[in-house]
């Protein structure tokens, strides 16, 4: 079973907005699921 997903609302700087466009097109996922990425990265790179 997948993880339930929960809706939240960020405001971002639009320089960081543009820049994660970019990255998540080239990456072919949506904006959200980028962000999502690189969330759980950044959360692991934490826990070493």
């Amino acid at each position: 079973m997948k993880p339930l997903k929960t809706k939240v609302s960020i405001t971002l700087d639009a320089d960081v907005i543009e820049q994660l466009k970019k990255l998540a097109e080239a990456d072919d996922r949506s904006f959200s699921q980028y962000i999502n990425l690189v969330l759980k990265e950044f959360l692991a790179r934490k826990k070493e």
